[in-house]
């Protein structure tokens, strides 16, 4: 019996922190080759002088065994393959909050309101956790002919070019004037300078539709800029469409050898040249439809079941709403928390 509270309570952060992938199988144990020899009633931890307050002075060999079998329960319940150094970290947490646990028992700590309002919360917790890893799981039922027909409508998202790319800076590095200008000066002498490296784009252009070589463009677009610095380097390779800004991704529209227009945006003016492109086969790209389509099907059913019992707090007593974030001190289900946000499924 204390074994299985104890697993609900102590290890309540781990089951949160796992619950973003699914259960592993139930072939858990250690990974060598010496412990999966050991049977399954083979002592793995033992406390000594622990044991039940009944047996207390009834034996000299007063001790608590954990076996083979029992550890690797925790292990099961946990739903995680666990590398030799994590499983002994949590064998010796699991060994001390047994320890805490009796002396708890001793203290008259496991009884009473407070002590029954924090299991009331630990089973929130697990419960919680327990519907998010069912999700997950089911959300891992992804088939064969999802993974072809998402791949079909979104080809676009799996092409992969490589290019030429030439960056013309918006400004231009400017003398410090000889003398103090009006500001009205000063605007128009930035205004002329703004002017003249956008006429500078769109002739870089032109030579480049004609042929002339990137990396010669480049340094010229940098010297007229009057910025010393190393130019960025003009080979693109392998790019996704995903991988360039929104107002650049036009490029992939391209046919192999055509030139872009000039295309601005904050910094300066881009222009690229497509040399090759393709798109990846389905078989490279399984893996990440299965995890676009499986991370969809999770953000779906979340959703849904957070809307199925909407709150309504009273503000008189709790304020009016802060910006979004967890609030209370129990924390909520792992695939809402604050964090890498999940993926997208891409152009429709």
């Amino acid at each position: 019996m204390i074994l299985r509270v104890l697993v609900c309570i102590l290890f309540s952060s781990l089951l949160w922190g796992q619950a973003a992938t699914p259960p592993a199988s139930p072939a858990l144990g250690p990974k060598s080759a010496e412990a999966s020899t050991l049977s399954p009633d083979t002592p793995v931890i033992t406390i000594e002088g622990l044991c039940d307050s009944a047996e207390k002075g009834s034996s000299a060999d007063c001790k608590t065994i954990i076996t083979r079998a029992q550890f690797e329960e925790i292990l099961t319940v946990i739903g995680s393959n666990m590398p030799a150094a994590a499983r002994r970290q949590l064998a010796s947490r699991y060994a001390g909050a047994l320890v805490m646990s009796q002396k708890a028992h001793e203290m008259g700590l496991d009884q009473g309101p407070k002590y029954e309002e924090l299991m009331k919360l630990q089973k929130l917790q697990v419960t919680a956790n327990l519907v998010s890893q069912a999700v997950q799981q089911k959300a891992s039922e992804v088939s064969d002919q999802e993974t072809d027909d998402y791949y079909k409508k979104n080809l676009d998202a799996y092409q992969e070019a490589t290019f030429e790319r030439l960056f013309i800076p918006r400004n231009k590095q400017l003398d410090t004037p000889k003398e103090k200008l009006t500001d009205a000066a000063n605007q128009k002498r930035l205004d002329d300078a703004a002017a003249a490296m956008k006429k500078e784009a769109d002739t870089l252009r032109a030579r480049a539709v004609a042929g002339e070589d990137f990396a010669k463009l480049q340094t010229e677009a940098y010297t007229v800029a009057g910025l010393k610095s190393t130019p960025p380097t003009q080979k693109v390779s392998k790019a996704r469409r995903n991988s360039l800004p929104p107002a650049q991704a036009s490029v992939f529209d391209l046919k192999a050898g055509e030139v872009s227009p000039v295309i601005a945006d904050m910094s300066g003016y881009f222009v690229y040249k497509v040399e090759a492109k393709d798109t990846l086969p389905l078989t490279q790209v399984h893996d990440e439809i299965f995890g676009s389509l499986k991370s969809q099907k999770v953000q779906d059913a979340m959703q849904a079941l957070q809307n199925s019992g909407t709150p309504k707090l009273n503000e008189e007593y709790f304020g009016p709403p802060t910006p979004a974030g967890p609030q209370g001190n129990m924390p909520p289900p792992a695939s809402h928390r604050p964090g890498p946000k999940t993926p997208t499924l891409g152009p429709k």
